[in-house]
C-alpha cells in the first residue's frame, strides 16, 4: 500500500521516507482535494498502525480475520490507486 500511494505521490514530486509522512501527504494532496475517496486515507491509516504494531510492540497477535480483511483491503486500495494513476496520465 505504501509503495502505491508513494507512486501517486511522485506524481507531485512529493515524498517521504517515514510512513507517517507519507500518510500525512497523501491525505494533503489526494484524499482532502477529493482525488481519492476518503475511504482509501482510512485504510492506508489502518496499514499503517498495523505495520507499527507488528514491527514495535511485543507479542502482537492477529486473527485470521483480521489478516484477510487487511489483505482485501490492501488490494482494493492497489486497484483504487492504479486507478487513480490511469485517470491522471500514469
Amino acid at each position: 500500500m505504501f509503495t502505491a500511494t508513494r507512486a501517486l505521490l511522485a506524481t507531485k514530486h512529493l515524498d517521504s521516507s517515514k510512513h507517517t509522512g507519507v500518510v500525512s501527504l497523501f491525505n494533503q494532496h489526494f484524499v482532502k482535494k477529493g482525488t481519492v475517496t476518503n475511504d482509501l486515507g482510512r485504510m492506508l491509516m489502518k496499514g499503517k498502525d498495523l505495520r507499527q504494531d507488528g514491527d514495535y510492540k511485543d507479542f502482537v497477535e492477529t486473527s485470521m480475520e483480521e489478516a484477510q480483511e487487511q489483505y482485501r483491503n490492501a488490494e482494493k486500495f492497489i486497484e483504487e490507486i492504479e486507478s487513480t494513476l490511469a485517470r491522471l496520465g500514469y
